[in-house]
């Protein structure tokens, strides 16, 4: 089960940088996402994955699943919800300011060349 984790972790966490590494603004939000979504499956992963255990500590359980990485990931998706929104938001601005979605390091002159030092 953990080598299943293991692989989710690193195939989200691979198509995240590359996503991440585009020059269109669309695949760098959808790379943070994948990054996000293997962080959280990471800290979930982290939490003894045990079948049929409960959540709590009961006097007749051997072992118990850690409730603590379940809510370290609740809030963890809640924060990169609210994260993608606002990058959502970002991007479509970008996008309305200058009619096009690159994501560039300056702005260009009517030179063609940078402004700035």
């Amino acid at each position: 089960m953990e080598a299943l984790f293991a692989s989710a972790v690193g195939a989200m966490t691979a198509a995240g940088v590359y996503l991440l590494l585009q020059a269109r603004t669309f695949p760098v939000v959808v790379g943070i996402s994948f990054l996000s979504y293997a962080v959280n499956l990471f800290l979930f992963a982290t939490g003894r994955l045990v079948n049929g255990a409960p959540p709590v500590i009961d006097a007749g359980a051997a072992v118990y699943a850690d409730p603590l990485p379940q809510a370290l990931v609740l809030t963890a998706i809640v924060i990169s919800f609210a994260m993608t929104a606002i990058l959502v938001v970002l991007a479509l601005r970008g996008f309305l300011e200058s009619g096009d979605d690159q994501v560039a390091a300056g702005r260009l002159g009517s030179d063609g060349k940078g402004e700035g030092p």
